[in-house]
């Protein structure tokens, strides 16, 4: 059973969520467990401290140990104040009522944070993806949830590139995930390509997600959020796949924004919690759909410097391409990871590679403090970011030219259905 509570059309009052979340408390019993919480970092948007701690008041003075588990993926680590920020915790909180709750990052970069537990066959592997790859993939998982009773996985769901939607078990993976599968299902999302992908429940990275998922053994249970910004649209409960889904049918009903036409030029202001352009890169996820052929994405983030800060000398080398410009020379590429060309490819979205030539279907220009030497290198367009006044790209959506503000979570599609072709070669 998931317990509930959503408004598509306005909002959820958190008064209404903290009964949602003391009505599942009541029907179950944590008494005595060790609870530990898997929770996004701050690149994710809704208002996760304030469930938390509807959370904790449930477990308070009955579970026997409470941990959270920031569920970093390959993001960087963060620091106790930017856990107290996620949690929406004061630093005086963290020290009195808080003081029992264990903080963990993720640490996704030292080998013995893992335990394998098993493996997709590559019988399996060729089911899900349809005849696309056919190989054996590990599924490692952060070894600190075996040393708990219980796990509750509290995110927002949202329209996502790789699995179509965020949230439920992509926290679990790649979340605190090994490096083999998180590679694995990117470059699988990555080939289907972002404008399949992404707002579609059913897509066969979700079933590599939902196949890993089964492996673990520890009980789990769902606090799935729906929201644009802090304003809650819904609050899922329960059974992770049943809450999940769930979840995602209302944000198809909230994250998605329909269009008429296409635009030439779009200014995506990104908001200030995307970091890097490994984060930044959801404004061209979420807004290619919608940019004509030949159109020209600008990627307005003024705070941003870094290309990515744990990966960014990797994609120093390797550049920001077209997925076919990563096939058709495989041998050059296939020793780097395939989570970070999955990457490249989704910034810099379809288009073909012919005759030793490249032809992206649109132009990504970065308007940031990444100098434009380094936009050279990787590939990218350039802007002086102090050149833009917003102003002057506002109100002109009959030339063909559209802002969007808080650029990278609601998905936007064309009315019609339509998806700009992708090379089946």
């Amino acid at each position: 059973m998931v317990i509930s509570c959503q408004n598509a059309q306005g909002t959820v009052p958190l008064a209404q969520a903290a009964q949602a979340v003391r009505k599942y408390f009541a029907d179950v019993n944590s008494c005595g467990k060790r609870i530990l919480l898997v929770v996004p970092d701050n690149t994710r948007s809704g208002p996760i401290g304030e469930i938390f701690q509807m959370i904790f008041e449930g477990l308070e003075g009955r579970a026997a140990a409470m941990g959270v588990l920031f569920a970093l993926g390959t993001h960087q680590p963060m620091t106790e104040e930017q856990m107290c920020k996620r949690l929406t915790l004061t630093a005086e909180q963290r020290k009195g009522r808080y003081a029992g709750v264990k903080f963990f990052n993720h640490e996704w970069d030292k080998p013995e944070t893992f335990r394998s537990i098993g493996t997709i066959s590559a019988e399996r592997i060729g089911e899900i993806s349809e005849g696309l790859f056919r190989e054996e993939v590990n599924v490692a998982v952060n070894k600190l949830i075996f040393d708990y009773d219980e796990l509750m996985i509290l995110g927002p769901v949202f329209p996502h590139e790789v699995v179509g939607y965020s949230g439920g078990h992509k926290y679990i993976f790649p979340g605190i995930a090994g490096a083999e599968i998180i590679d694995f299902f990117h470059w699988l999302g990555a080939v289907v390509t972002n404008p399949w992908i992404n707002g579609n429940i059913d897509t066969p990275t979700r079933k590599v997600v939902e196949t890993a998922a089964a492996m673990v053994t520890v009980p789990r249970k769902l606090f799935a959020v729906v929201a644009i910004g802090n304003q809650l649209k819904g609050l899922f409960i329960g059974d992770v796949l049943d809450a999940w889904r769930q979840a995602a049918e209302l944000s198809r009903q909230v994250h998605i924004v329909y269009t008429d036409r296409t635009y030439n030029t779009i200014l995506g202001i990104a908001p200030e919690m995307y970091d890097d352009i490994w984060t930044a890169g959801k404004v061209m996820y979420k807004l290619e759909p919608i940019l004509a052929d030949g159109a020209t994405l600008i990627i307005y983030a003024p705070h941003i410097t870094e290309v990515s800060y744990t990966h960014g000398k990797i994609l120093d080398q390797i550049g920001y391409h077209t997925r076919d410009y990563f096939l058709k020379q495989w041998d050059r590429f296939k020793q780097f990871p395939r989570g970070v060309i999955a990457h490249s490819t989704h910034v810099k979205g379809i288009g073909t590679f012919k005759n030793g030539v490249e032809t992206p279907r649109v132009n990504v220009v970065l308007a940031t403090r990444i100098p434009k030497s380094r936009c050279d290198k990787i590939n990218l367009g350039y802007m002086d970011p102090d050149s833009i006044r917003v102003t002057d790209y506002l109100n002109r959506q009959n030339e063909g030219v559209l802002v969007v503000d808080h650029a990278g979570e609601l998905l936007h599609r064309l009315r019609n259905g339509f998806i700009p072709s992708v090379s089946k070669e």
